[in-house]
């Protein structure tokens, strides 16, 4: 299933105000051990397995709450987890910063321009160019350097999302930047 359907699931059996509060919470907290928590990840991951989360599992392996908390506020929002998503973008683990920058791009949140620019040397090359993609949004010109530095990255796919990002910075603050 879709994970956007799998949204419109949790928020009919919730509702839509706690199932963003429950993701901004995955998102501090991290892997649930018991309660709503729990069942809303495991709800948003479709899991059956309730111990898919325990400490017996590999290393790192509870960031997939994170993850798909993350995930689920590209479909359903409230502004009450903005400070979560621009937390999120320094997050231990690449896919929750990816997926941070891809939910600062949906919901135009301005608040994350500084903190994408911790990101911009990330190294996993797709954190960088999700980060792009984000200052090109929500970008003002002093976050320009940021892309120039994603632009001038070694990765070639990187290097011309950076490029294009900041084509579409100037365009959009009808500015140059170079």
């Amino acid at each position: 299933m879709h994970p956007r359907e799998r949204v419109r699931q949790v928020c009919a059996r919730w509702g839509e105000p706690e199932v963003v509060r429950g993701c901004a919470e995955l998102l501090r907290t991290g892997p649930p051990d018991e309660g709503y928590l729990l069942n809303l990840a495991m709800s948003l991951g479709e899991l059956s397995d309730r111990n898919f989360f325990s400490t017996g599992k590999p290393p790192g392996h509870g960031y997939w709450a994170r993850v798909w908390a993350v995930r689920a506020l590209l479909y359903v929002w409230a502004d009450e987890a903005v400070s979560a998503v621009v937390a999120a973008l320094q997050d231990q683990h690449w896919r929750v910063r990816e997926m941070a920058a891809r939910v600062v791009v949906v919901r135009e949140l301005a608040q994350a321009a500084d903190a994408l620019l911790g990101d911009v040397d990330d190294p996993t090359p797709r954190v960088r160019i999700a980060v792009a993609r984000a200052l090109a949004v929500v970008g003002e010109a002093e976050h320009a350097h940021g892309l120039q530095t994603i632009r001038a990255d070694p990765e070639p796919l990187v290097a011309a999302s950076g490029a294009a990002a900041l084509q579409a910075l100037s365009r959009r603050l009808d500015r140059a930047f170079d």
